[in-house]
């Protein structure tokens, strides 16, 4: 079978590098344009587009795939060099654009796409993140055929893949990836063999996993410390959850919720340990376990508190996402 692969970052490169693996054709990657990176910010390639060029795969970078949009000249192109590679299907994985009608017509069994969710619930950019954020505590893959709608189309696969008390974004990015790439293969094997059969997803039960903004990583000391414990998986490692203290910015790398009532001002310091700092929210206790400053590296509680002057009483402020350390 011959395809076209979209898709963009780490979790896209580990589906391609799996289907490489198992054999199948692909003449044509499409990836989001190269984007200034690191702190030089030069341009840097997607780790989709790094991978294909060690597979000596053609790319195309296009800036829209709207033939009537501000880029109708990469469009045209788009559209040339998926006619011309004669793929049986394209699969797509956190590609970055919308797919208009005319691509998803031009491949013989469709677009299929990887969605880290069990869809309905968490449609849309950051259903990895929303699922930690909200408390589930099962997420999953679902490979669909996709549609005009954003996250609509049937169900083709459907694996669930429980979340672990501990797991942060990042630790369920990398089991979410390998379990997208093995289920591509397995739903392509089936296709081939005229097997895969689709369902209409549940009108029930829809969520969207909106897109993450810098702004909800500041740590709001008025909300539950269960939700913050949450908020700091989930925010890890981007952006990273953030407070400040007199002013620095900080930020939270883990943190665990304990219970306790509410004997001092949301944010205020309880007690320092080499386990954590205790800080009081709206409801229970918030324990910082992990924590960097500014220009420093991500440090254990002892560590941290070891070089930061941090006493019983002091006050955690709410600071600007965007302005805590990178």
């Amino acid at each position: 079978m011959k395809l076209i692969f979209a898709g963009t970052p780490e979790f896209a490169s580990v589906a391609l590098a799996r289907l490489l693996a198992a054999g199948f054709q692909v003449p044509l990657v499409l990836t989001q344009p190269d984007r200034p990176a690191g702190r030089g910010m030069k341009l840097q390639a997607s780790p989709v587009k790094q991978l294909a060029l060690q597979h000596h795969i053609a790319v195309a970078q296009p800036r829209s795939l709207r033939l009537d949009g501000k880029y109708p000249e990469d469009a045209a192109a788009a559209l040339e060099s998926i006619e011309a590679a004669q793929a049986d299907a394209m699969v797509v994985a956190a590609y970055g654009l919308i797919l208009p009608q005319w691509v998803l017509d031009v491949p013989r069994l469709g677009c299929l796409n990887i969605h880290a969710s069990l869809l309905p619930r968490w449609r849309g950019a950051a259903p990895i993140h929303r699922a930690i954020e909200a408390g589930d505590t099962e997420t999953g893959v679902t490979i669909m055929q996709m549609d005009a709608g954003l996250d609509t189309g049937d169900m083709l696969l459907v694996e669930r893949l429980p979340i672990r008390a501990d797991d942060t974004t990042g630790s369920l990015h990398d089991r979410l990836a390998v379990l997208g790439g093995r289920l591509v293969v397995e739903a392509l094997e089936i296709a081939a063999c005229g097997g895969l059969s689709a369902q209409k997803q549940p009108t029930e039960g829809v969520t969207y996993a909106h897109k993450i903004d810098k702004a909800e990583a500041t740590l709001d000391w008025t909300a539950p410390a269960e939700l913050l414990a949450r908020r700091v998986r989930a925010f890890n490692p981007f952006p990273g959850a953030a407070t400040a203290r007199a002013g620095e910015p900080v930020k939270v790398w883990a943190a665990r919720a304990v219970d306790g009532s509410a004997v001092a001002a949301p944010g205020q310091v309880l007690a320092l340990g080499d386990d954590g700092i205790q800080v009081q929210t709206a409801h229970g206790v918030l324990v910082l376990t992990e924590l960097q400053r500014a220009g420093g590296k991500r440090l254990a509680a002892a560590d941290f508190l070891r070089g930061h002057e941090l006493r019983v009483g002091d006050v955690f402020d709410a600071a600007p996402a965007q302005k805590a350390p990178a």
